[in-house]
């Protein structure tokens, strides 16, 4: 439990003892690298998600790079992706040689517009890489339709979304592919870690070779007491393994998955409620026949509304020792991809003005109820003292 000196790190994770004395286990055993907890994290992951198909990786950056090689997108290929999105998922199709288009998105989900998707489908679009931003589905009727209509794969980003249904169907379970992310803030941590699920054996095959520098043989088996293997490198491939001490913690991580969701959803409630009067712009309810993962909680600070910047509200409750971040500024704001591709934000005014307006309040797990009362009162104070009554 912290206290109002303390400050309250945004996004910190909920590790309890079963983890750590997993992790001390690894140690003690001597295997720390790629082997039988990566094994054991990779069959839990799939029986989560009901997905045959897996393969463990040390990021979700590698896992949707490894998934746009096995999807065939050569150089100069495009993919189109949203712009409201961490740099990972447009840097991934640029370090697999392919050209990344975005498609605005719409200013109620935050995600992917697929009809803005269509507006960009040219004789050289290959993938979808939709991203299901916050933890809310994309709308992946549409987009399958389209794919479907266009031979196009769907590569899905699922950073956030590891919980999360649509219709019926878990993420990542959708497309051709789907990449999650294990990073120290998300619902399930490894520290670093990613995982692609595959609807086709081969490409999980590929990928798998691929992750550990193109070898046909992973270390474990090399070297366990089978005895010596002898490996061919068969492809040209990345240095993308899970290790083991990462697998231990995920291995409790996923273990807890629902319990945390069931947190995180009340944390989501509490905020809703206590900013419904308040002149900021909360996120949206999730829809009928999807489950929201409740990853990221986003409010959307408008100075004409609030009396206040975006960026003075950042700034007022890192003041009041309340940890806060920014999901995402668009991907034209910034400087590389401006020079590079000659974005402008204004070209995709919906996500230019929801990238200058919002911020993410902690919604971690790890949460207790007096955190949450700090948040609340902080946001409230930080609008009151720039003259707004809230």
């Amino acid at each position: 439990m912290t206290t109002p000196d303390d400050f309250l790190i945004f996004g910190a994770p909920a590790i309890e003892q079963p983890e750590i004395d997993e992790v001390l286990a690894v140690m003690e055993s001597g295997w720390l690298g790629t082997g039988p907890k990566v094994a054991q994290f990779e069959r839990d992951f799939s029986s989560y998600k009901g997905a045959e198909h897996v393969a463990a990786v040390n990021s979700c950056t590698a896992a949707l790079h490894l998934s746009i090689l096995a999807a065939g997108i050569k150089p100069g290929d495009e993919v189109i992706t949203t712009p409201m999105t961490f740099c990972a998922t447009v840097n991934a199709i640029i370090h697999a040689g392919g050209l990344p288009v975005l498609a605005d998105v719409d200013p109620l989900t935050m995600n992917i517009d697929p009809e803005r998707v269509r507006e960009k489908i040219t004789s050289r679009t290959r993938a979808i890489l939709p991203v299901h931003f916050a933890g809310r589905p994309c709308d992946m009727e549409s987009l399958c339709a389209i794919a479907e209509e266009r031979e196009l794969m769907i590569i899905e980003d699922c950073a956030h979304a590891i919980e999360t249904e649509y219709r019926g169907k878990k993420a990542g379970t959708i497309g051709n592919f789907g990449c999650f992310s294990f990073y120290v803030t998300k619902n399930v941590v490894t520290g670093e870690g990613g995982m692609v699920l595959a609807r086709n054996e081969g490409d999980i095959a590929r990928i798998k070779v691929l992750g550990l520098h193109g070898m046909s043989k992973d270390a474990w088996k090399r070297f366990s007491d089978e005895g010596y293997k002898h490996y061919q490198v068969v492809d040209c491939g990345f240095k993308y393994n899970m290790m083991d001490l990462q697998a231990a913690i995920g291995i409790h991580q996923l273990a807890r998955v629902e319990r945390n969701w069931e947190r995180r959803r009340e944390v989501w409630q509490t905020y809703q409620s206590a900013f419904a009067e308040l002149p900021v712009t909360r996120p949206a309810e999730p829809e009928s026949s999807t489950r929201h993962a409740y990853h990221l909680y986003t409010i959307l600070i408008d100075d004409r509304r609030c009396g206040i910047t975006r960026d003075q509200f950042l700034d007022a409750m890192t003041a009041r020792n309340i940890g806060v971040g920014v999901h995402y500024l668009s991907i034209p704001e910034h400087h590389y991809y401006r020079e590079t591709f000659g974005w402008r934000p204004e070209d995709y005014p919906n996500a230019m003005r929801l990238g200058r307006e919002t911020v993410s309040l902690p919604i971690s797990a790890r949460l207790e109820k007096s955190d949450v009362a700090r948040v609340v009162e902080a946001v409230k104070d930080s609008l009151t003292a720039r003259g707004k009554k809230p």
